[in-house]
């Protein structure tokens, strides 16, 4: 009996998160909403405005420094502010105003934290419960980046918000843009498996931010659609040629050319998928793409019929993961059948056999006549 209380007992402490602080430490939130678009321009000046020492968020930070306090920060404000800091364009053309005011709300940041414990939220500050129902271990990822991604600015350490002191507050992110995020969310993380970039997986870690509840239905709507366009110009440094083939021989290596934008070598797999049975076609397996390059392919065909087929071409990961949307090919077959080329031939011989019959003939007749 006394064996099992004492397994109860550790297993309680081992289950019971720890407190982070005393209980009359004060909690202060250093959130706000999506600023920066994910084509790395700022939409307004707004920001500026709110890290002024009177601001919504310079208030927070311009004070006096107190032990008794708990920091609870979200990585992907502090990275706006770090790239306002460091120049930075508005959407609409105009002039940027806060560059030396992002710089000193960093250094005051960094000062009046640092007898502070600092929690970091997941990154983007999403609502929490729609982020588990859409891709838990997406959740996961953003509460790892947002500490990484803190701790780099802060240079210290800190920890996560396993715990939820934030609380969660519900996203009001419609059905369609949730399907939105998904695809987007889905896109990118296959990508991320074969190009490991920096900015592969801060763009992946970026989308959190569409599911902030603190996003009004125009943010929403904006952002969402930004993301997915930021996605697309992402999977694009990736892609095969779309072309027009004309085929005249029964086999024919035709030019496919595959093209790599991205800075890192890629190994990928070309998939060829041919719509009816007029031709066989070949895919290519462990294809090396070196960086920033355009490579060339030779594609192996057999005509089995004359016409045309649409073949589709896809660059697919080592696991048979499609990376990037599949591309059409169009193939026009005029290949004749060797039996009826052989059939037409002979025929054309023995017509020609007899036409010379025939004039032998008339010129016997003409002979003839004449005697």
């Amino acid at each position: 009996m006394k064996k099992l209380v004492s397994a109860l007992l550790v297993l309680f402490f081992t289950l019971t998160p720890l407190p982070l602080a005393s209980a009359d430490s004060k909690i202060i939130r250093i959130v706000s909403t999506v600023h920066q678009n994910f084509t790395g321009e700022f939409r307004n000046d707004v920001l500026a405005q709110d890290l002024l020492p009177l601001g919504k968020l310079g208030k927070l930070v311009f004070v006096p420094e107190n032990k008794n306090r708990i920091w609870l920060i979200d990585a992907a404000l502090i990275d706006e502010v770090v790239a306002m800091s460091t120049g930075y364009k508005l959407a609409s053309g105009a002039d940027s105003t806060g560059q030396q005011i992002a710089g000193d709300w960093l250094v005051q940041l960094k000062k009046v934290t640092s007898p502070n414990e600092v929690v970091a939220l997941a990154y983007g500050n999403p609502d929490t419960a729609l982020a588990k129902r859409l891709a838990p271990s997406e959740l996961r990822l953003y509460f790892d980046f947002g500490k990484i991604q803190l701790q780099n600015v802060l240079s210290r350490e800190v920890k996560s918000d396993v715990g939820n002191l934030l609380g969660n507050t519900k996203s009001r992110l419609s059905p369609l843009l949730q399907k939105n995020y998904s695809d987007s969310r889905r896109s990118i993380t296959y990508l991320s498996h074969s190009v490991p970039l920096p900015q592969i997986y801060k763009l992946r870690a970026r989308l959190g931010q569409l599911l902030s509840s603190r996003l009004n239905y125009e943010e929403r709507t904006y952002f969402s659609l930004n993301a997915r366009a930021a996605v697309d110009e992402q999977m694009n440094h990736l892609r095969i040629n779309a072309s027009r083939y004309q085929v005249t021989t029964e086999r024919s290596k035709l030019p496919l050319t595959v093209i790599n934008e991205f800075p890192i070598e890629i190994s990928v797999n070309i998939d060829m998928s041919a719509q009816n049975s007029r031709i066989s076609i070949e895919s290519f397996k462990e294809v090396k793409l070196p960086p920033n390059s355009k490579t060339q392919l030779d594609l192996k065909v057999a005509v089995r019929a004359p016409g045309q087929t649409l073949v589709f071409a896809s660059i697919k990961d080592d696991r048979g993961i499609e990376l990037v949307p599949a591309v059409p090919l169009q193939l026009n077959a005029t290949v004749i059948d060797p039996k009826l080329t052989w059939f037409t031939t002979g025929a054309a011989i023995l017509l020609l056999l007899a036409a010379i019959a025939q004039s032998v003939r008339r010129a016997r007749r003409g002979r003839h006549r004449e005697i």
